[in-house]
Formats: structure tokens, sequence, C-alpha cells
């Protein structure tokens, strides 16, 4: 169907049209006039990406100078595949609408280990491997020396690119991983470097929030660009987990033999090769930037995101020459290695540490932030192919650099522990300054102002938006009491109670009798999980469900997780009913979704506290306090409440779909845990649900499930929960859409 959004024509690949998705796409179009970031939640299963991917596409068409590119941050390959597939549909409405072909290019972006083609590298089992392996086979002297000597070993796909493929741009149309692997695969040409040349691209986070990875890949997009981060909600801890570094003993003993090893290399090369070194040396005179006009594949190691004031000094003279700087880093180790030989934990903002080591050591601030890109030009200079080896070494000049660049807003953990990033926009900050367009969308994250506040920046609008049903397909209660009118919690001090576990126990062989098919169950950890599935055991409450449905516990092991999954699905579909027990912050609860009778219940056992005796935590909370003023106990609701919202939302992917989401714990009829919760769940939750026993419980699903069994038909969502093109010319549901989108 055609659209007018706000002036806009926009395409729509379907008949029929969800009213959030129309006031979704009115925001969107909002927040690009605006050229500013926004932050929107909308309701898992109504078909968010499609209303993304056609508004923007639509965009790009009608002001092609104001958006050049789409960037579409995805989490796992999986989600990547369906958004390419999406974007595939979309792009085939609009030749069938417009009879001609699209000037268009979409593609999916991934490591070198999903799109390699070369016949021996991808053989390889890890991503770390490939990357070198790869580096090994096309640094630019390398394939020098190949040049001269065509015995040494070069990637034909990578030379046959260069040769041919550089000019000339890939046909249009949208490509996911596999087609970029055929296309490469039948014109010889390296899949991972034809792809520089999209309007959207699609890929996953890291990509732009990594500056290791980031400086790389998204160099050359350009500011008009829009960025989308989808299912955001996690998207703090992603940017952290970007930032840290990890250094152990074994690390440190590694890199000794790394320094060794260049030192030989260096006493080498100035018996064959002196005039090198010397080159090298007049190019750091000249600043980082000339030393830094590599060929694109020796880009391997992009240092962390330094400032570009940085990269126009000269290089301090101190590390200037190859044998200061190994003597340099060696002194860097020493410092280190005395540092890890306390047994107490010390936590030190990045000031403290300068100076601590200036003190002991004599090492400045200023060449420690040169020290990862100095790293880089020695081992290009010294000609190093296999670079795999020198990870440690790299990990720790890249904690060099990190460091002293960024010396607020950085707190350093360190004692047998590594240094943690508190500060998630940091990772994030050259995003929202880099593009004029940031989205971060997801079905949970309520409450919308503790993002611009945790991520540090102001979006230009912000709404939530509730979920129009023509039947009521949701149906959340909190189940605060037993029927022995014990309260159910699985807070420390009842974590034991056998009372309380019984009651759990009690709910779920309630609930395996009256739900049909799935039921998902969710538990804090894992080890609280352990505890309560003995504990069934013993009191013969697992035999008792099991007659009733069939039992698959997740555990930390990818590989048994995926057979149980697998198996679940089975005894779904066979008609013999399974109940599937996770951990929220699992595998289960972020990426798999549980649609119609995969998941008909879902049942959160106690708050999803994060375990806050953790160092990490505290330095985190004691950050956030000072730098944001964001309370310790708003900021630890908050991350229980995503994460709750996140694993009941598993089980609601669509219009006709329905599910029970029972919150068994007290607590969650609080105030300030309910009002944390997304407003498509609050809006469901009546008073009469807020505090129910196990009983009532059962009444009100039976209830529930009577009043979904009976024959749901399109029609009757139409006006309602579906609207077509003549409905949505009307004033008055024009009226209604708009209501939908709740500012914030």
């Amino acid at each position: 169907m055609k659209l007018n959004i706000d002036g806009l024509l926009v395409l729509f690949p379907h008949d029929y049209i969800y009213p959030e998705q129309f006031s979704y796409m009115l925001e969107l179009k909002r927040t690009l006039d605006a050229k500013g970031h926004g932050v929107l939640e909308m309701p898992s299963g109504t078909g968010k990406t499609i209303s993304l991917l056609a508004l923007i596409l639509a965009y790009q068409r009608a002001y092609p100078l104001e958006v050049t590119k789409l960037i579409y941050c995805s989490r796992t390959v999986p989600e990547i595949e369906k958004v390419i597939e999406e974007l595939r549909k979309l792009v085939h409405f609009h030749e069938k609408q417009t009879g001609q072909k699209l000037p268009f290019l979409g593609l999916a972006l991934s490591s070198r280990k999903n799109l390699c083609i070369h016949p021996e590298v991808s053989s390889l089992r890890f991503g770390k491997e490939v990357d070198s392996k790869c580096f090994s086979l096309t640094a630019s002297y390398i394939r020098a020396q190949h040049q001269q000597d065509g015995s040494l070993p070069s990637c034909r796909f990578f030379e046959e690119f260069d040769a041919n493929g550089r000019q000339v741009p890939l046909p249009y149309g949208v490509y996911n991983l596999d087609d970029l692997k055929a296309y490469g695969q039948q014109k010889g040409w390296c899949p991972y470097f034809l792809i520089l040349h999209a309007n959207i691209v699609v890929y996953s986070y890291h990509y732009l929030l990594d500056p290791k990875i980031a400086d790389v890949v998204s160099k050359e997009l350009a500011k008009k660009s829009v960025v989308v981060f989808d299912e955001a909600h996690n998207i703090d801890n992603v940017c952290i987990d970007s930032m840290g570094v990890n250094i152990t003993r074994k690390v440190l003993d590694r890199c000794q033999g790394n320094v060794a090893t260049l030192q030989a290399a260096i006493h080498r090369i100035k018996e064959t090769d002196a005039q090198k070194l010397k080159e090298e040396y007049q190019q750091l005179l000249q600043g980082l930037r000339e030393a830094n006009v590599a060929r694109e594949t020796d880009v391997y190691l992009a240092n962390p995101v330094l400032p570009d004031e940085i990269l126009q000094e000269a290089v301090p003279g101190n590390i200037r020459t190859a044998e200061h700087f190994v003597a340099f880093l060696k002194r860097l180790l020493e410092y280190l290695k005395s540092r890890l030989r306390i047994h107490h934990v010390v936590q030190e903002s990045p000031p403290s540490f300068l100076k601590d080591i200036f003190e002991k050591v004599c090492i400045e601030r200023k060449p420690l932030r040169f020290c990862a890109e100095r790293l880089r030009c020695l081992l290009r200079t010294l000609e190093i192919a296999d670079i795999s080896d020198f990870s440690p070494i790299t990990l720790i000049s890249n904690f060099a650099t990190l460091v002293s660049t960024y010396s607020k807003g950085r707190e350093a953990s360190r004692g047998r522990q590594p240094s943690f990033c508190m500060d998630a926009s940091i990772a994030i900050k050259p995003v929202f300054e880099r593009f004029q367009t940031v989205i971060i969308t997801s079905g949970t994250l309520s409450p919308l102002d503790m993002y611009p506040q945790i991520l540090d920046f102001r979006p230009v609008t912000m709404a939530t938006f509730t979920m129009t049903l023509a039947r009521t397909c949701l149906c959340p209660m909190i189940v605060g009491r037993g029927n022995d009118q014990v309260t159910i919690s699985s807070k420390f001090e009842t974590r034991e109670d056998i009372a309380v576990i019984r009651n759990y126990g009690n709910l779920l062989l309630e609930m395996s009798a009256v739900v049909p098919d799935g039921i998902v169950a969710f538990f804090t950890s894992y080890q609280y999980m352990e505890n309560i599935v003995a504990s069934w055991y013993e009191q013969g409450i697992l035999e008792n469900i099991q007659r009733n449905k069939l039992i698959f516990i997740e555990t930390q092991d990818g590989a048994e997780t995926s057979v149980a999954l697998e198996k679940y699905q089975e005894a779904c579909e066979n008609g013999r009913g399974a109940i599937l027990l996770s951990v929220a912050r699992g595998k289960v609860s972020e990426g798999i979704d549980f649609v119609h009778h995969y998941g008909r219940a879902v049942v959160m056992f106690g708050v999803p506290y994060v375990y806050t005796q953790s160092r990490i935590l505290k330095a985190r909370l004691e950050y956030l306090r000072n730098q944001f003023q964001i309370r310790e106990n708003d900021f630890l609701t908050f991350d229980a409440m995503r994460h709750a919202a996140q694993c009941v939302g598993r089980a609601i992917r669509g219009k006709t779909d329905y599910g029970l989401l029972i919150f068994a714990d007290k607590r969650f009829a609080r105030a300030d845990k309910r009002g944390k919760l997304p407003r498509w769940i609050q809006e469901h939750l009546t008073e009469a649900n807020l505090n129910l026993t196990l009983d009532e419980a059962v009444q009100v699903a039976k209830h529930f499930l009577r009043q979904m069994a009976q024959p749901f038909r399109q029609e009757d969502q139409l006006g309602l929960s579906l609207l077509t093109l003549e409905q949505l010319q009307s004033e008055e549901t024009l009226r209604r859409v708009r209501e939908i989108a709740h500012q914030v």
C-alpha cells in the first residue's frame, strides 16, 4: 500500500498496516527531519523492522542528499539475516510498484570468518586465526614479495579484486552473507573487500561501537548516515564490554615473548635493511597521520579511537626509534607485573594510575597515548606476517592508549582483576557525534529517560507506543502468595525457605496442567535454578510435573542448550507439551522467539537483579551516582525490570499470538517496579491481578485461555488493530493513531 506519512510517500509491502506501525513511522520521520537522535519503544512482534526500513528507504529516495546511507545494527547473525530478508521483500515490492529496477544496494556485513572464500583460510575455526591468516596473505609487503617471486603464497581472490573489482561496484540488489560469498566465488573476487559502497548496511553492534573494529569498517561512512540500533535495550553493556581490557598474569608472560621476538626482528633488519628503520623514523617525525597512510589490507590492527589532534603530532622522541620503543614496552611490562603481584583489590582512576607509573618507572603520559599506533607502525616495518601471535602485546598497548586518552570517566579496578570501563557513553559518543541521526529502538526500553542519561546524549524524540489489540492477547499477572498465604519472593532472606521453593514448584505444576503446549520459566541465575530444581526433585514435584509435560533445562554450555531447545520444540510440535527452564540474561532470554505454541506462558521466578557484590558493578554504580546523579537502587531496578520484560516479551511475537505473562514475586507489585515495565505490558496489568495466590492465578489463566480458544479471524481485527488504506484516510482513525505514541 502507498502511505502518506507527514507528506512523504512511503511504499509499504503489505495490504494492511498496524496503527502502531503508522505512528512509529510518523515519529521516525520527525526525527529524520530534525536531524537529531531518537529513542523509540515499540511492542515486540508489531513489525518494527519493516516500518523502519520502509520509511528510511522512502526518505532516502525522496531526499538523496539528506540521507546517504542507513546503517542497521543488530545483535546476532540470525537477526541480521532476518533484516536482510525484510529488505529484500521491500525492494521487490518497490520494483513491482514502479516497474523499474531500483538503483539501490543493501548488504549484510560480517567478519572475515563468515565471508572468506579462500579454501585454506576459511577452513580455520576461530575468527582470530582467520583474520591473521588473511593478513599474512594480503599485507602490502607480502604482495610485493609475491610479485617478485611467484612461488610465495598470496590470496588470489584479493589480487583479482584489486586488479579488476575495485572500480566495478556490486550490481544493484540485496545481498545476504551467502549471496555475497556466491558472487565472490563467481567473479573470483574477495567478498570482504567488496562492501564499501552500499546504501543500506546491516551488521553487528561491534562494528560501530568497538573502537578496535570500527576504525576499519566504519571509517568510510559519511556524516549523513542514519544509524539504527535494533533490540538496543542492552546497548550500555555492549559499549562497556567493547572498551574493557582484561590483563592477567598469563597475558604479561606472553608479552615478554613478543618483546623478545620484536627485539630479534629489529636486530635482524638492522643488519639486512637498515634503511627501512631510517625511513620509518623520518615518517614518525612528520606525525602519525603520515606514517599511517596504510594500505587498506594493513589496517588489521585498528587503534582505539584516538582524538584527531594526536594524529597530527610528531611521535615523542623517546619511542621514535625502534630500539627505544621496545625498551619502553619492557619498562611498561615490568610495571604492570609489579602491579599484579599485590593480593588485595585496588580501584583507581586513570590520573592516579598515570601518576603512579611516572613515579615508579618514569613513564610519561604522552608516549603512552601513542603506544598502540607506534606498535602498528613497527609491526608493519618489520614485515611481521603472522599477527595473531602478537595479540598479547597489542592488548597491552591498547590498554596504555585507552588509559592515557580517556582520563576522565574511566575507572580501572585492578588487583587480580582486569581494568574495566565504567562509562557507556565513551564508546558511543563518536557515533552520536559523527552521524546526523541515531535511532535506539527495542521492545523493552522503559523507563526511556534512563538511556539518554547513561549514554549522555540529547534525543529530539522519545516515544513509547501502545499495542492496539482487537482482543486482549496478553495476560500479565503478579503471583505474590502461595495457597498457604506464604509470601513468595526470590529475595536473599527467603531464598532457601523450603515453603517458598515448594510454592514455586506448585505454581509450575498447576500451570503445566492448564496451559497447552510450551511453558518457558526464567530464574534469576544459574545457581538459583540449580538449587531450586534439586529441591523440587527431593520433594517429588518434578516427577508430578513430568506427568503433564517434559522438562528441558538451559545450561551454560551453548551446544547443550541448542539440543535442549530443539527437543523442546519437538515436544511442543507433537503435542506432548514441554517446559523449558532457563535463566534471565542467558542465551534463551535474549535472542530466541517462542512463537505461538512454543510459548503459551512465561513464568518469571523472582526479580532478576544483577549480582550486586561484584566489585565491577559496585564501581560502576558509584560512578553513575557521582557522574550522572543516578541512585544505585534506581539503576539496579531499571536493569532488573528491563531483563524481566525482555524475558516475558519472548512469548508475544505478533497480534495473532497469545500468552500468559506470570511474574512470580511479590516485589513486582510495588509501584517502583511495576512502573518500569514497558507501557504495553503495564496497560494490561489490572488491579485485580496484582497480588494473586496460586489458586487465583490458575483460575485467571483458565479463563484467559478459554477466551483465546474462541475463533479469531482477520476481519475481527480490521479497523481496530489492522488498518486498510481507506480506513487510514478518515480523520477519526488518524486521531486514534496519533494517540498511540506517548511522548516522554
